[in-house]
């Protein structure tokens, strides 16, 4: 076949893509129906229709190899002996990985492998797109032109369009996997992640990738796909309510959490862009799959955590949606003792899994503040987010540790290993029996020194851990979780019903409302975020609250109203001057003056996170009722470390001279001026640390529901006469700012505080 003759779309400027599209999947579905699917046929025509100057396919062959088995543009002598090991050059990079690559000049690319029998030296871009089937990797198309250019979105959605319809032919053809079942298979592999939902679990692994994938591409009738669609829609819909009516009862406190999931599903556009391909010749299932594919991809690029949820609840939709198509992924009906790996899951998916019996939850794309991170922990389903790898290296009925405490998922575990955490799992069942004696005990030491421990919480469904740990209040109840989870800040009404609702299940003990703690990481909704390089010190927070009044005015007239007849404590986040605070104490009072019934007493606080409060404390001091020091973000400002960046994730510690100077010194501060203070964040969870905060004068922490009773524990058994005079010394050694903690363990351990 002889070299083609250039016709890109910017050659040829009547070359519409969308028709050129429409028109060659028509042509498609004649050639495959007539049974002409030899692979050059195929990627002749798709570079006739399309105007590209180069169509090639390259397939899986033994050995983790890509073979060029057809093409037009490149030369015909290189098919059949041009090869490339999986990773190596752009097609073996987009194999490797599992996604679309979208270069304009690949020739520069230092993955780059040239190959001087393909005659491919003239080419400058190239879009390459794996080719899968069930989640196997089967080949690679590829495009390529002269001409340096980004290949545009309408592009790469008919060329991985083209990839699904391939995955089906290579699949029929009886083509191999790249990634062959080997040696590898068998080895014990250890995955590193974080917590989601604590717990320790030992079972049998249970991967789920992606769907099988539609089994039909092309569509005769438009009409009858967006039939087909809308039945789908509706049966998914039908399923989500007969789940959430059989296992979260009207009235049930997490149903807050599916009903937000239900809002954000289907009040994207996603769904019209599904009905767009499926008018442009594709099958229902295979619009569906399309869309998702496409999400997962853009999804990558997304460093918001609070967006990236959100696409994981469309995502946890689409696949409802194809299984209602008959083409989704096939659950066992029971899956007691197993361990579910995926890549992303939803909370309607894990409420599924959860009636099946799941055992624990390995995810490798989710975040602690996602909606199906607060249903395992509502659910009480030891989750982790694990890195990248895990459910491809896992394998069905492999034995699967999963350490949702320490951070680790093992696959295939060796018998040591298994020994060393049978007896974990052995002494964490011993130590909960010992740890629930103290529910109902006060946090005291033994020199007499009295703590008061308090929930970090935010959904109302999480007030059940009061009576769990014997929390004596809610020392920050993070207002925004609900209005996110919603994708919108509800109306005064329903905020004041739901302040009401916490006030009235903590009974008698304190809540602290924090006001709406958004931006950086937590969208406000409806507001379009500006690209900054550091949104955690941008425009959030108090600053949205003081330059968008009434938004802060609702909240406040809701707190007010909420808690009308009882005692209000209400919090002010990311204050940076006491002008600031003292503008929106104004706002409270001019709000609290409206109206006839109003809380019994009303106290008004900052978080401290922001080190310029430091050098304004007296007037702080004279304005504020109360003080709560955020660890987490006060940390990441005082040493100028990003705390999402893993390099800098513990080069700086709370327990270091420096920071416990801060923190006596505030502690003494606000004692001597009678303003409440407390420590609130991650460090306060931790028994150590909570140990040297109640040392050097701090009275009030505020912590995860998980953390009290083994702080409640570490307090019982400790001595803080004896620890004092050491932390002196240590600190006086360390007052270069190294961190303390190693030799503070040391000491609490020779001591047997268990820490």
């Amino acid at each position: 076949m002889p070299e083609a003759t250039p016709l890109s779309p910017e050659s040829n400027p009547t070359l519409d893509p969308l028709a050129a599209a429409r028109r060659l999947f028509a042509k498609l579905r004649e050639s495959l129906s007539a049974g002409n699917s030899s692979l050059a046929a195929l990627t002749h025509l798709i570079a006739s229709e399309l105007g590209l100057e180069v169509c090639s396919i390259y397939v899986a062959r033994p050995g983790e190899m890509l073979e060029l088995a057809a093409t037009h543009g490149l030369r015909i002598g290189a098919v059949g002996h041009t090869r490339l090991r999986v990773g190596e050059g752009i097609i073996g990079l987009a194999a490797a990985k599992g996604e679309l690559m979208n270069l304009p000049d690949a020739q520069n690319h230092p993955g780059f492998a040239y190959r001087p029998e393909t005659g491919e030296d003239r080419y400058a871009s190239m879009l390459a797109v794996p080719i899968r089937r069930a989640g196997r990797t089967l080949g690679v198309i590829a495009v390529q032109s002269t001409e340096p250019r980004t290949y545009a979105v309408m592009e790469a959605e008919t060329i991985s369009t083209l990839a699904m319809l391939l995955g089906e032919i290579l699949s029929a053809q009886g083509a191999g996997d790249i990634t062959a079942a080997g040696l590898g298979d068998s080895l014990s592999r250890r995955y590193a992640g974080h917590p989601l939902a604590p717990g320790i679990v030992r079972g049998i692994a249970l991967p789920i990738g992606r769907s099988t994938g539609p089994r039909h591409v092309l569509a005769d009738d438009p009409a009858v796909e967006i039939s087909r669609f809308e039945q789908a829609m509706t049966e998914a819909e039908r399923n989500l309510d007969s789940l959430m009516a059989e296992h979260l009862p009207k009235g049930h406190a997490t149903r807050e959490v599916l009903e937000a999931y239900r809002l954000i599903s289907q009040g994207t556009g996603w769904l019209e862009r599904v009905r767009t391909a499926i008018n442009d010749g594709l099958t229902a299932e295979a619009a569906v799959d399309q869309v998702g594919s496409e999400l997962r991809r853009r999804m990558r690029k997304i460093a918001d955590p609070y967006l990236r949820e959100r696409v994981a609840d469309i995502e946890d939709m689409i696949e409802r949606m194809l299984t209602a198509l008959g083409a989704g992924t096939a659950k066992p009906d029971d899956a007691s003792g197993m361990i579910l790996i995926v890549r992303r899951l939803g909370p309607a998916e894990l409420l599924d899994w959860h009636r099946r019996g799941i055992a624990g939850v390995a995810i490798e794309e989710a975040s602690s503040g996602g909606h199906a991170a607060i249903l395992a922990r509502a659910l009480e389903i030891p989750a982790l987010a694990v890195e990248a790898g895990a459910t491809e290296a896992a394998h069905q009925g492999d034995e699967v540790l999963l350490d949702a405490l320490s951070g680790a998922l093992i696959l295939r575990p060796d018998p040591e290993v298994t020994t060393l955490y049978k007896r974990a799992l052995a002494a964490r069942s011993t130590r909960a029996a010992e740890l629930s004696a103290y529910r109902d005990r006060p946090a005291e030491t033994i020199d007499g020194t009295h703590l008061t421990l308090m929930l970090n919480v935010g959904l109302a469904f999480e007030l059940d851990q009061l009576a769990r740990t014997g929390a004596e209040g809610i020392g920050l109840y993070r207002t925004e979780i609900a209005a996110l989870a919603a994708a919108r800040v509800p109306g005064v009404v329903a905020q004041a019903a739901e302040y009401r609702r916490v006030i009235e299940r903590a009974g008698t003990q304190r809540v602290v409302f924090r006001t709406l703690d958004l931006g950086a990481d937590k969208m406000l909704p409806g507001e379009t975020e500006d690209m900054v390089e550091n949104p955690a010190m941008g425009w959030r927070s108090l600053r949205v609250g003081l330059d968008r009044p009434a938004i802060l005015r609702k909240q406040l007239r809701a707190l007010l109203m909420g808690a009308a007849g009882h005692r209000l404590s209400v919090m002010f986040p990311m204050v940076a001057t006491v002008a600031e605070f003292r503008a929106a104490r104004d706002l409270l009072d001019a709000e609290a003056a409206k109206l006839i019934v109003k809380p019994t007493s009303i106290e008004v606080g900052t978080m401290l996170e922001v080190p310029s409060l430091l050098f304004q404390l007296p007037g702080l001091l004279a304005e504020a009722d109360f003080i709560s020091l955020g660890t987490n973000d006060l940390m990441q400002f005082l040493f100028a470390a990003d705390r999402g960046t893993p390099k800098l994730a513990n080069r700086y510690d709370v327990l270091c001279a420096p920071v416990l100077e801060l923190i006596e010194g505030l502690a003494a501060a606000c004692a001597e001026e009678e303003v409440g203070f407390s420590i609130c964040g991650e460090a306060a969870g931790r028994p150590l640390d909570a140990l040297v905060f109640a040392a050097i004068g701090v009275n009030t922490l505020s912590m995860s529901g998980g953390a009290i009773l083994p702080v409640k524990a570490a307090l019982a058994a400790a001595d803080l006469t004896m620890l004092r005079p050491v932390l002196r010394e240590l600190r006086r050694a360390g007052a270069a700012g190294t961190s303390l903690r190693e030799p503070l363990a040391t000491w609490a351990r020779e001591h047997g505080l268990p820490i």
